[in-house]
């Protein structure tokens, strides 16, 4: 993709190229609802598959960036897999309570910090289903 006047890219031959840092952006923001900044830790287990008790569930805990009634932008060592429901505890602004409630994976982005491989941070996408 071939971007110009681009402060984060980089130039190759006068050409700005996108970098990996840089992700398009919807102008269309009839879906995204009222966020607020909220940095708590999120413990959350993904479900498993009735049809498949092979599944086995994972425990572990992100860490919540920003919120609204419709899901929360969360930060993860792993990228789930989109469309994978997780069984997350939504952090209320006191530490001592959180809302359990089950949350879709929408997207992953990796952070383009560290080594090329799968290891790193993941912001996540989540959207609440109830």
């Amino acid at each position: 993709m071939q971007v110009t006047g681009a402060v984060n890219g980089q130039t190759r031959g006068g050409v700005v190229t996108q970098t990996e840092w840089e992700w398009p952006i919807s102008t269309h923001l009839q879906k995204h609802h009222e966020r607020a900044a909220l940095l708590r830790p999120v413990p959350f287990e993904t479900t498993t598959q009735v049809d498949d008790p092979s599944d086995s569930s994972n425990t572990g805990k992100a860490l919540s960036l920003n919120i609204s009634s419709g899901g929360m932008l969360v930060l993860m060592d792993y990228a789930p897999e989109v469309e994978q429901v997780l069984k997350v505890r939504v952090p209320t602004p006191t530490n001592s309570a959180g809302t359990p409630t089950l949350a879709e994976v929408r997207w992953t982005r990796k952070l383009p910090f560290g080594s090329s491989s799968n290891e790193g941070a993941y912001f996540v996408g989540l959207k609440f289903l109830f």
